[in-house]
């Protein structure tokens, strides 16, 4: 077997990641089920055994949902008995078809812990059991529970924030729209973390990095693609799937919008940033050039992932302050 050679452009450290992801050999996610997908993700998480920062407490929440109790996981951070915290709705990445509570889970106790505050997951509905728009609804109605349960939750009500990792990061954006649409919960803030926000996967990024960039290449989204939307590109082009092309982004709150320099999302999470700031609205935008989709959880083993949770917590904290 030829020696494993990493891309052009990638840090030293991506560079190391990328030969240990090609030492074991998985398969690619296209030649999967969704299922043995799944599993594979969830194997690859529970291998890092990473010890889990320092938070008050955790609880396991059943949200009333569209078809049934959606899954949640609560995650409070310490001394939240005395001073009650912002709280940010979370929902985790994995094309809408992978992706779970545990998957994420670092990433969430990362943002409680970094930010100060309370942070609700979410484990939507996920396709091909359960196509477009059924996580939007599920996390549209986990977003108003949460504002209603706030304090309930020992959370403050007036502090509501949204957040996501890359279909996470796309259901993030779209509640976001639908509560300004719907006159619902009042959001203070969005994190955006190399946000799916253009589900034609199209354009220059997708041409730079589709082949060869770690776990999401451009057949893998079209993999992701597929089942959520199916062949219908008016799916593709409503934007409850693609943010980007929603009629107005006037009036939303204000964003923090991550990017990942080698990921074929970047340019999509460049142009929400752009579309966000043409309408006169706050956007903390901040890219890490040579990392690859998905660095935002490889805290303790890429310098830029470390350097990303915490400018998210320092965001956050900024937002709850206000």
């Amino acid at each position: 077997m030829a020696k494993y050679k990493a891309p052009k452009g990638v840090t030293n450290q991506t560079a190391g990641f990328l030969t240990k992801l090609a030492s074991l050999n998985l398969p690619p996610v296209v030649d999967l089920s969704p299922k043995q997908a799944r599993e594979q993700m969830e194997r690859a998480v529970a291998a890092r055994d990473l010890p889990p920062l320092p938070i008050g407490a955790t609880r396991e929440l059943r949200i009333p949902g569209p078809a049934g109790l959606i899954p949640a996981r609560l995650y409070m951070p310490e001394n939240s008995s005395i001073n009650p915290p912002g709280l940010l709705v979370y929902y985790h990445g994995g094309g809408h078809v992978i992706g779970s509570l545990f998957s994420h889970d670092a990433s969430a106790r990362g943002l409680c812990h970094n930010g100060r505050c309370a942070v609700l997951s979410i484990d939507y509905r996920m396709a091909p059991e359960d196509k477009f728009p059924a996580s939007v609804d599920d996390s549209y109605v986990a977003l108003e529970w949460a504002a209603a349960n706030a304090e309930k939750l020992g959370c403050r009500s007036d502090k509501i924030a949204v957040g996501g990792d890359s279909a996470g990061g796309n259901l993030a954006a779209v509640v976001s729209i639908m509560a300004r649409d719907m006159e619902g919960p009042k959001v203070c803030y969005q994190v955006l973390i190399y946000p799916l926000v253009d589900y034609r996967c199209e354009g220059n990024s997708y041409d730079l990095f589709g082949k060869g960039y770690g776990i999401l290449e451009k057949e893998t989204m079209l993999w992701f693609q597929n089942h959520y939307l199916g062949k219908s590109s008016q799916n593709q082009k409503d934007w409850r799937a693609s943010p980007l092309l929603a009629l107005s982004h006037k009036d939303l709150p204000p964003a923090l919008i991550i990017t990942a320099g080698c990921d074929i999302l970047r340019d999509e999470g460049r142009n929400y940033a752009a579309a966000l700031i043409s309408e006169g609205i706050e956007v903390n935008f901040i890219e890490y050039p040579g990392v690859l989709h998905g660095f935002f959880g490889l805290t303790g083993m890429i310098d830029e992932a470390d350097a990303a949770n915490i400018a998210a917590g320092k965001s956050l904290i900024t937002a709850f302050s206000k």
